[in-house]
C-alpha cells in the first residue's frame, strides 16, 4: 500500500489516468467505475491507480472524517460481484491535521477487460469513459499476452544461484545459438536467460522453466517433480514390490538417466530359435517406444501438481501416468491428431537438447514401433481430467514358439527339431546376447560413419547389410534421430527425398 507521505505528493499533482479525487461519500457508481477504469489500465503503464476520497479538485484536504462504515463500504466493492474479474485493490484510511483521506489503491488487472455491470470503463488522461469496441479489443489482446503458461511464471523463492549456470553457458546456449551470436552477445547471464524466458527481469528470479530444466534442486520448489518407478510382481498393484526407484533433478540430468534405465532396467531381449542352427532376438518392448512415452510425460506434465510421473511395470505391461490431462486445443475427440503445449518453454528446450522433435508424431511412432516389435497397440486413457495414462503390453512369448502344424509325422519332426534348438539356445543364450549387443553397437557405428554426408534410408540399410528397410529404420535408425542423426527434411519425415546425416 502507498505510504502516507506519498499520498500528499499525489494530492499536489493534477488528476491523471492514475489519480481521481472526490469529496463524495455516497456515489457508489462513481467509485466502482473509477476502480474498474484503474484495473483496465488503458495506457498499459502497469502502475497502480488511486481513488482518493476526502480531497478537493485542487488537491487540498476537505476536512472530512472517515468512519469505519465508509471504510467497510468501499472495501466491499471488491467482492460484491459488480466488478468482474474481481479487482486487486486495498483500502486505507490516512489521518492528517486538515482531516482524513480514504485511499483505494487499484492494481492493473492481468485479465482485462474488467467490467462494471457489463460495461468496460477506462481512463483517458484525467477523464473516465466507456471503452469503444476497438479499445475493448486492445484490452482483450492484452489479456492473452498476460496469460503466461506456468513454466513462464517467476519462481519467486529462487535465485540465480539455484540454476546450474556452468552447464547453461558451456552446453545449452551453444546448442541453442550459433557461435557467432554467442560471441557478439555481451549481455550478462541474467539478460541472456531472460531473452529465452528462463529468467524473470521484473522479479529478479528464475522462471519455473529454468528451475525445471537447469535447477540444482528442482524438487525443493516443485515437490512432485520426479519420476517414480515401481516393479510389481504380478499383473496389478496388489503384488509384491520387486524394485523401486526415484529419478529426480533437472531435466538435463534426469532425461539421460531415464534413457539408460529404460535400456538397462526395463528392456529385455532373448534369443528365439527359428531353426536348428538359427535364432533371432526378441525384445519385450521396443526401447524407442518407452523412451518416447517418458519424454512426452516429462514435456506435457502439470508441474504444479504434487503427483510424480508414474512408471509402473507389471509382469506383462507397463503403465506411464503423469499429472495433467489433455491441454489446450487437444481434446479426446481429436487426440492424437491435435496437440498443444502446457509447458512450451520446457518443450522448446527439450527440442534444443534433441530429446523431442515437436512434430506431433510421438503417438504414431509409438504405435508403429510396437507393431513392428510384435506388441499390441498402446492404450491411451485421455478421458481423465487431471491425469494422462498409457498402458503398453509386452510381446506374448507363448505365441513366439507356438507350433502351427497338426500332430503328423512332419509335425513331430518339427517339434523334435524345436526342442533340440531350444536346448542349444539355452546353452548359448548368454554368448548370443553378448554377440547381439556387439552387433548392435557395430551397426550404430557403421551408421554414424556412413552418414558423414546425407544418405537415404535404402543406402544406409544396404551399407549395413539389411534388406528390410522398415525394420532397420525402426530398430536402428529412429533411436538415433535427434541424438546423433538428424533428418535433412525434418518438417516432412515421410518425404521420399528424406535423407539422414550426423548431427554436426
Amino acid at each position: 500500500m502507498i505510504a502516507k507521505e506519498e499520498v500528499l505528493d499525489l494530492l499536489k499533482s493534477t488528476e491523471s489516468y492514475r489519480v481521481e479525487r472526490t469529496t463524495s461519500t455516497g456515489n457508489m457508481d462513481k467509485f466502482c467505475e473509477a476502480i474498474c477504469a484503474f484495473a483496465n489500465d488503458m495506457p498499459a503503464s502497469r502502475k497502480n491507480g488511486y481513488l482518493i476520497i476526502g480531497a478537493n479538485d485542487d488537491g487540498s484536504i476537505a476536512g472530512m472524517k472517515v468512519d469505519d462504515a465508509l471504510l467497510k463500504k468501499i472495501a466491499g466493492i471488491r467482492s460484491d460481484g459488480n466488478i468482474l474479474p474481481l479487482p486487486t485493490m486495498s483500502v486505507e484510511r490516512f489521518s492528517y491535521p486538515e482531516g482524513d483521506l480514504l485511499v483505494t489503491e487499484v492494481r492493473p488487472s492481468d485479465l482485462p477487460p474488467v467490467r462494471y455491470r457489463g460495461r468496460v470503463f477506462i481512463r483517458i488522461g484525467p477523464r473516465r469513459d466507456i471503452a469503444t469496441e476497438a479499445e475493448e479489443r486492445i484490452l482483450a489482446e492484452r489479456r492473452c499476452s498476460f496469460m503466461a503458461t506456468f513454466d513462464a511464471t517467476p519462481c519467486l523463492s529462487a535465485k540465480l544461484e539455484d540454476l546450474d549456470i556452468d552447464y547453461i553457458k558451456s552446453k545449452y546456449l551453444p546448442m541453442a545459438f550459433d557461435e557467432e551470436t554467442l560471441t557478439n552477445d555481451k549481455r550478462d547471464i541474467k539478460e541472456q536467460l531472460a531473452s529465452i524466458h528462463l529468467y524473470d527481469r521484473e522479479n529478479d528470479c528464475p522462471t519455473y522453466a529454468g528451475i525445471i530444466l537447469f535447477g540444482k534442486n528442482p524438487n525443493y520448489f516443485l515437490l512432485g517433480d520426479y519420476v517414480q518407478f515401481v516393479r510389481f510382481a504380478g499383473k496389478d498393484k496388489g503384488g509384491d514390490i520387486l524394485n523401486e526407484r526415484q529419478f529426480a533433478g533437472p531435466l538435463y540430468k534426469m532425461l539421460p538417466t531415464l534413457e539408460s534405465f529404460v535400456r538397462d532396467g526395463i528392456i529385455t531381449q532373448r534369443p528365439v530359435p527359428e531353426s536348428l542352427f538359427r535364432e533371432r532376438t526378441v525384445w519385450n518392448y521396443p526401447e524407442g517406444a518407452i523412451r518416447e512415452l517418458l519424454m512426452n510425460a516429462c514435456m506435457h506434465r502439470d508441474y504444479q501438481a504434487n503427483m510424480p510421473i508414474r512408471l509402473y511395470q507389471f509382469d506383462d505391461y507397463i503403465e506411464v501416468m503423469n499429472a495433467g490431462g489433455l491441454y489446450g486445443e487437444a481434446r479426446p475427440e481429436n487426440f492424437p491428431s491435435v496437440n498443444d503445449y502446457r509447458n512450451p518453454l520446457v518443450a522448446e528446450a527439450m527440442r534444443v537438447m534433441k530429446y523431442v522433435n515437436k512434430f506431433n508424431r510421438g503417438v504414431t511412432r509409438v504405435q508403429e514401433m510396437l507393431k513392428d516389435n510384435g506388441n499390441p497397440p498402446a492404450k491411451f486413457d485421455v478421458d481423465a481430467i487431471t491425469a494422462f495414462r498409457v498402458n503398453v503390453h509386452a510381446t506374448k512369448e507363448s505365441d513366439l514358439s507356438k507350433p502351427t502344424s497338426q500332430p503328423t509325422s512332419q509335425g513331430i519332426s518339427q517339434r523334435t527339431s524345436q526342442r533340440t534348438s531350444q536346448r542349444t539356445s539355452q546353452r548359448t543364450s548368454q554368448r548370443t546376447s553378448q554377440r547381439t549387443s556387439q552387433i548392435d553397437n557395430t551397426i550404430v557405428e557403421k551408421i554414424i560413419e556412413f552418414c558423414n554426408q546425407p544418405r537415404s534410408l535404402a543406402e544406409i540399410a544396404a551399407y549395413c547389410g539389411f534388406k528390410n528397410n522398415r525394420n532397420f529404420r525402426e530398430r536402428y535408425l529412429n533411436p538415433l534421430i535427434g541424438t546423433r542423426i538428424q533428418m535433412t527434411i525434418p518438417d516432412k519425415p515421410t518425404s521420399r527425398l528424406q535423407k539422414y546425416q550426423v548431427i554436426s
